[in-house]
This record gives C-alpha cells, structure tokens and sequence, in this order.
C-alpha cells in the first residue's frame, strides 16, 4: 500500500490532507509537535478508513530535526510515496521589534527543514524509481514582498523558486513536485501569526477547499497552484504593477490591527 509523510498534520491544512490521503487509502505517517493531538487524529483515521497510521511527535524548528525525522520515519515505513511539507508558520509584526530568536525559528521551519525533508525523500525515490510525489505549502505571500510579514513572505517566496526549480530537476526521475500557494484560509494559523485583523484577511477560504485543491493537483502532477478563486489573478497583477506599488499596498493591507482599528471607530 502507498504511504505519505505530512508534516504540521495536527491542524490546518495538513490534518485535512491526512484525511483525504487516508480516505483514499494510503498509510500515513503524521509529524507535529502535540503528540496527544496526533494520536487522536491517528486513531480517529483508522477506524473511519482503515488505514495504517503511524505518528511522531518532533519539533521540526530545530537544528538536525529533518534528518532525525528522516531516521525515525525510515525505521517505521519501508518508504514512502507520498511527502507533504506543509509544517510552517508565520508572524505579523514590525521586523525590529520581535525576537530575533523567533525569525531564526520561522526561517529553520519554512525553508531548512523543508529543503532537508526534500533532499532525504527525493533521493530515496529515486534510487527505487517510484514516481513519487512531493507537496511544499507556499504562499499567494510568495509572489510579493510582504511589509509586515517580511521575513514570511520571504520564505515562501523560497519556497515557491526552490519548488519550481526541483520539479524539472526530478521529472525525468518521474517524481513530481506540486508547489501550493493558499490565501487567508481558515486555520490557526492566524492566531499564531497574530494576523486575524488585517485587513488582508477580508475573507477566508474553507480548509477543506483548499486542502481537496491541494490533493488534486499533486495527484495530477501539477505544478504551482494557487487556491481560492479571489487569489488567482495574483500573480498577473503583481508582474504588471510597479514593485514598489505592489510592496505599498501590501504594506497597507497587513500593518497589524488596521481592521481592529477600523472596527473600533464605527463602533
């Protein structure tokens, strides 16, 4: 039976790709932090879909995580088929005035431990030649420079070149590799962000659209998408428009609690 890695499966986009890869009826092997969440969700998948699952619980910000989760997935699995890198996070803020420690962190996830996963996975596929599949979480952030979410948006701009780029590098392995760009999606990952009254976040798309979005195009083998229908036009508009038009609007559009501000004078 085909197998999947998901890192960040405890939440968000993640736990709802697990579930869709379980109900499909892969094996899964799920990594977050809270082991107590993983093992619920585990058991939860077995006994609707009857699949395997196994969990490890790893921070995945630190130094030297991929390769001992690497070790740990090895020792469990045969292999694996399937790798979803969707474990990251973000922060709203003024550059200057959060911890440098906290921008450390949030680069070693989104970008390191990432590019670490890919390399241990990618070449395991292909030493067996077994048309695998690999997803990394972006970000519409991507296309853009983001004031005040400068150093997120930076690493989803790397992540959405270093997607790019590995997918020719490993097609003619016949792995693929699906680079998926969401907008404001209904996660925790705004209350982790602190970035639940910016204005950017006018709306929310469902998780479990996105996530069904997600699934589809790395089964198909496609390459960069973007969710949601309001985010599609991005891109264009971004190559059309003056870098520095661009950067000012973003700029206005996540300054931290501009909406609780607005809310708060109509009120």
């Amino acid at each position: 039976m085909a197998k999947a890695l998901v890192t960040g499966a405890s939440s968000g986009i993640g736990l709802e790709l697990a579930k869709i890869l379980a109900k499909n009826g892969y094996d899964l092997l799920l990594c977050a932090r809270s082991e107590a969440k993983l093992k619920k969700i585990a058991q939860n998948l077995k006994n609707q879909h009857g699949v395997k699952v196994d969990v490890i619980s790893m921070d995945l910000s630190v130094s030297g995580a991929a390769k001992a989760l690497y070790q740990a997935v090895t020792d469990k699995f045969d292999q694996i088929d399937i790798l979803i890198n969707n474990a990251g996070f973000g922060l709203n803020g003024s550059f200057g005035d959060l911890a440098l420690e906290k921008w450390q962190e949030m680069m070693h996830l989104n970008m390191v431990t990432l590019t670490e996963l890919s390399y241990y996975f990618a070449n395991d596929m292909r030493a067996r030649n077994c048309n695998g599949r690999i997803m990394n979480i972006s970000s519409v952030a991507a296309f853009q420079s983001c004031p005040w979410f400068a150093v997120y948006g930076a690493t989803k701009s790397f992540v959405l070149s270093f997607s790019e780029a590995l997918r020719y590098e490993l097609a003619p392995h016949g792995i693929s590799v699906t680079a998926i760009c969401p907008g404001a999606t209904a996660t925790p990952f705004h209350q982790i962000a602190n970035s639940e009254n910016i204005a950017l976040n006018f709306r929310f798309d469902k998780v479990e659209d996105v996530a069904q979005t997600a699934y589809d195009a790395m089964m198909a083998r496609k390459g960069t998408i973007i969710t949601g229908v309001m985010n599609k036009p991005l891109p264009l508009l971004v190559r059309l428009a003056p870098r520095a038009l661009v950067a000012s609007i973003a700029e206005r559009l996540a300054k931290p609690d501009v909406m609780r501000n607005i809310k708060a004078r109509h009120n």
